[in-house]
């Protein structure tokens, strides 16, 4: 893989601004925000981004300030349907990437095409406020390593800055006296050794740290509310999700399919004491996980329950039982977080800001949120597909193409989340996740169309 190098910026800006009215603020040098940067510089969109942490890579480098990653992550999607497609991930690289492979992609992803020089690091954005109606410009706030404050005011805001990082912390009825964790304060298995665990959340992360626990607790159970679908990583010797044979198929004979094929290669989860879905397959994330099925198959890891009550260190559940715990993580996700922004300005509604296609504001031409978009398989790609989008929006407005004008009358007249006539858990983790299929058609049609007023 070409890679061309040059230094990493020293932190913060210079007191002096040059004027930034003609620029756009960039929030956020992780995956989305180097997409976004990426775009932009290719549409010759002046721009100038923030980044808290000292590199690239967002919630993927563990050490960053807002990164929850642990040392047993890795990807859940393989990287031929992850990786950005023009920049592959280098040859050698696994199936599944740990996080330091991902940090190490998307540092390299940065050097290729230039981005470094782009950024301010160690810089935290305070405040962002419009002066006015759209295109008014938009005042920021930030503050730098030294913890002095700075301000300018930029034409637009790009915001970039993650989604899994902010934790949803439960509150229980009673009261613990063991060690009671999120699992975005999980780093490391060593923190299980000789406890008797419980893990509240069987989602992607509940079920790699159980697994993680089993080789260092004393004991291991898995709290679940509800029952979930189990897909195997590896599927007749080959990454799961790069077989597509169903994947344009009418959603009740895909269903139909992969069910079968599930119970092929993942069995019947309830054999083990796993509850059973009370929902259609893909109406919420799957686990991707093959592990967590063996443990528990295996007596290693014992499934409870929703929690009742705290008492002590006495877990009582729903069902009336009760087990005794040292520790327990709370792995109930994450919660969608612009502290820098009012929520009004974004539209925001129930849990997740209402944009059209994930990424645009219905009144706005001068905001824009970035990678607050889930969808099973979407992938780099499919959100350089929105950035690409986004980008190429912003020209054709500057050139008053007929193109962006069509687009900002549909956003402003009503819309609806890409969903492919999926009726999703109404849960909050799901507020803002898209088929896959009919997101990437939505976007790819779009940009087709500013690409060809452009030309």
């Amino acid at each position: 893989m070409p890679q061309k190098t040059e230094p990493v910026p020293e932190a913060g800006l210079p007191d002096t601004l040059p004027d930034t009215r003609d620029q756009y603020a960039l929030i956020g040098a992780g995956p989305m925000g180097l997409a976004m940067a990426k775009v932009l510089r290719e549409q010759g969109i002046a721009f100038q981004g923030f980044e808290m942490h000292s590199d690239v890579g967002g919630v993927w480098d563990i050490t960053g300030p807002r990164s929850t990653m642990y040392e047993s992550a890795h990807l859940i999607s393989s990287k031929t349907t992850t990786e950005f497609a023009d920049f592959p991930m280098p040859d050698g690289t696994p199936d599944y990437p740990s996080h330091r492979q991902m940090r190490q992609y998307f540092q390299s992803f940065a050097k290729h095409f230039g981005l470094y020089g782009c950024y301010s690091f160690k810089t935290e954005v305070l405040k962002a406020v419009p002066i006015g109606p759209s295109g008014a410009g938009w005042r920021l706030t930030w503050k730098t390593q030294d913890g002095r404050e700075h301000q300018s005011v930029y034409k637009g805001l790009l915001i970039a800055n993650g989604t899994l990082s902010t934790p949803r912390r439960l509150v229980f009825e009673g009261n613990f006296e063991g060690e009671l964790i999120h699992a975005a304060d999980y780093k490391s298995a060593r923190q299980f050794n000789g406890k008797r665990v419980l893990i509240v959340g069987a989602g992607n992360s509940g079920c790699d740290m159980a697994v993680d626990a089993v080789h260092h607790a004393k004991s291991v159970d898995l709290s679940m509310r509800r029952g979930y679908y189990f897909v195997p990583k590896y599927v007749f010797g080959r990454a799961a999700d790069t077989l597509n044979g169903t994947a344009h198929l009418p959603m009740w004979l895909k269903r139909k399919i992969d069910s079968v094929i599930l119970r092929w290669f993942a069995g019947d989860p309830q054999r083990y004491g796993f509850p059973k879905p009370d929902y259609k397959l893909y109406e919420s994330h799957p686990v991707v996980n093959s592990l967590i099925l063996f443990h528990a198959g295996h007596g290693d890891v014992g499934i409870k329950p929703d929690i009742a009550r705290l008492n002590g260190k006495i877990v009582q559940f729903s069902d009336g039982t009760q087990a005794s715990y040292d520790m327990i993580v709370t792995a109930t996700g994450y919660v969608l977080d612009y502290p820098f922004i009012d929520k009004a300005l974004l539209n925001w509604t129930g849990a997740a800001p209402d944009l059209f296609l994930n990424c645009m504001h219905p009144d706005r031409d001068d905001l824009f949120v970035l990678g607050m978009v889930e969808a099973t398989g979407l992938g780099w790609q499919g959100r350089h597909e929105q950035a690409e989008l986004v980008a190429r929006y912003i020209k054709g407005l500057e050139q008053k193409s007929t193109a962006a004008d069509a687009i900002r009358r549909e956003k402003a007249n009503g819309f609806k989340r890409q969903t492919g006539g999926i009726d999703y858990l109404k849960l909050d983790r799901m507020a803002y996740y898209v088929d896959k299929t009919s997101y990437r058609r939505a976007l790819t049609s779009r940009i087709a169309s500013l690409q060809k007023a452009a030309s």
